[in-house]
């Protein structure tokens, strides 16, 4: 089997994410993500012994397990934890680890949550499958992902003003899985009872620059391993901003930047679960019951 692409600079994430946090972090996307997550969690009627946060910057998603009384020992899993660069909720673990090579037993976790980390990871598929087998049977995953159409207005307006201004396009914003591609990754990866939404968020800035300047506290700016390594050219910028304005601006002026929630959520799958019937256990005919009543036909008296 060919190795994955390599997509994303990883060691570069992680400069990028203890920056943000020097600079004092923007947490308004993770702390949308930790109040759905909490709200998510309240549906499941059962607790945990054991979960485990991946990868989620700051401590948003293990405060919501902690406060949420399901859990009893919580495990902050991410690759900052060997420099401290993990700030723990009170009864929370921390363990230096990738998503990418996860060091836990198979069957030895009963929940893993994570909140806008795994859209950075170049190998999703192997890291579903690594949850996947980490789970305990009917041991639970619940994601957050950015995806879809994040960004794309920015995607767009920097594709322009490069070709406009330098003669050609380099990569600047990350590509993002759609629903539909998330929810085929878990089926892929062996989860049972796979469940995918979207959340769209809509967020207004005052300009395209004040929007770079929140996804530098994001930690969230181009890690791209193709990206272009010379400085941005003051002429791109400047111009991108301008037709960021002119094609993404309500009536105010402020510009629109969206951002697409995805969850994902599935079961190590357990015998106890519901499964699907099989083929030919049906009691009713299908087509007996979209058929409808018979109508009389056209007389043909005269």
């Amino acid at each position: 089997m060919a190795p994955s692409p390599i997509i994303f600079d990883r060691d570069l994430l992680r400069a990028r994410r203890r920056r943000a946090a020097a600079l004092g972090p923007s947490t308004f996307l993770l702390d949308r993500v930790a109040e759905d997550l909490a709200d998510r969690l309240a549906t499941v009627l059962r607790a945990f012994a054991c979960a485990v946060d991946l990868g989620t910057p700051g401590d948003a998603a293990r405060r919501v397990l902690g406060e949420s009384g399901k859990v009893e020992t919580i495990i902050a899993a991410d690759a900052l934890a060997a420099a401290g660069g993990v700030e723990r909720a009170r009864q929370a673990l921390a363990v230096a680890a990738d998503p990418e090579a996860l060091p836990f037993r198979d069957g030895s976790l009963d929940l893993v949550v994570s909140a806008l980390a795994l859209h950075f990871v170049n190998d999703l598929p192997g890291t579903l499958v690594q949850i996947r087998r980490a789970l305990k049977p009917d041991g639970l995953l619940l994601a957050a992902v950015a995806g879809g159409d994040s960004l794309t207005e920015l995607r767009q307006c920097f594709a322009a003003a490069e070709a406009e201004c330098e003669g050609g396009v380099s990569p600047r914003v990350a590509p993002f899985a759609d629903l539909r591609d998330i929810g085929s990754l878990l089926q892929r990866a062996g989860f049972a009872l796979p469940v995918t939404d979207v959340d769209r968020l809509v967020v207004r800035y005052d300009s395209a620059l004040a929007l770079m300047q929140d996804l530098r506290r994001m930690g969230a700016t181009n890690i791209l391993v193709e990206r272009r390594r010379t400085p941005t050219r003051r002429a791109t910028l400047l111009r991108m901003a301008q037709i960021y304005a002119e094609r993404f601006a309500d009536a105010d002026g402020r510009i629109r930047a969206t951002f697409d929630l995805i969850w994902l959520s599935g079961w190590a799958p357990h015998q106890s679960q519901q499964q699907p019937l099989k083929p030919g256990s049906a009691k009713a005919s299908l087509a007996e019951a979209v058929r409808g009543p018979r109508l009389p036909g056209p007389s043909r008296g005269g």
